[in-house]
């Protein structure tokens, strides 16, 4: 074989092997990949029904149910809620009106399935996504009551 042919073959293999690992990298990052929705765009369907995604906002007051290692509660943007199931044990700093994302899946009805619940680390935290929610629906009552 000539040096030409051997130098086009590496070249091909080399090509071939680079494309290869690129689909594997790119494949890896697509399956760890969530997205976060809101409440709202949880209720208006933009949330993906058959994916694991993380929905945000703050723990409705007086919605918290607990039975055994299972707990039911209502995440809301103050505009929409939706129910939330996790079973395990929850952060220490969960409570009723403070803000949390839950990472899961939405069953076949409405309520969301948490596999994981992150609740805020400090007093002024809030996740800037969950803290842009509840801005756009502050902002969104505000201009509903102008319009009236």
């Amino acid at each position: 074989m000539k040096s030409r042919h051997q130098r086009a073959l590496g070249i091909g293999l080399g090509l071939l092997l680079l494309c290869g690992a690129a689909y594997f990298v790119l494949n890896a990052f697509q399956s760890n990949l969530v997205f976060f929705f809101t409440p709202t765009q949880v209720a208006a369907g933009e949330a993906p029904n058959d994916g694991h995604f993380r929905v945000g906002g703050l723990v409705k007051a007086g919605s918290v149910k607990r039975q055994d290692m299972a707990v039911e509660f209502v995440v809301t943007d103050t505009q929409r809620e939706v129910p939330v199931r996790y079973v395990g044990l929850l952060p220490d700093l969960f409570q009723e009106g403070k803000g949390v994302v839950a990472q899961g899946r939405l069953d076949a009805g409405s309520l969301f399935v948490a596999s994981e619940v992150l609740a805020k680390h400090d007093e002024n935290y809030m996740p800037p996504e969950a803290q842009h929610a509840l801005d756009e629906a502050a902002k969104a009552r505000v201009d509903a009551g102008a319009v009236r």
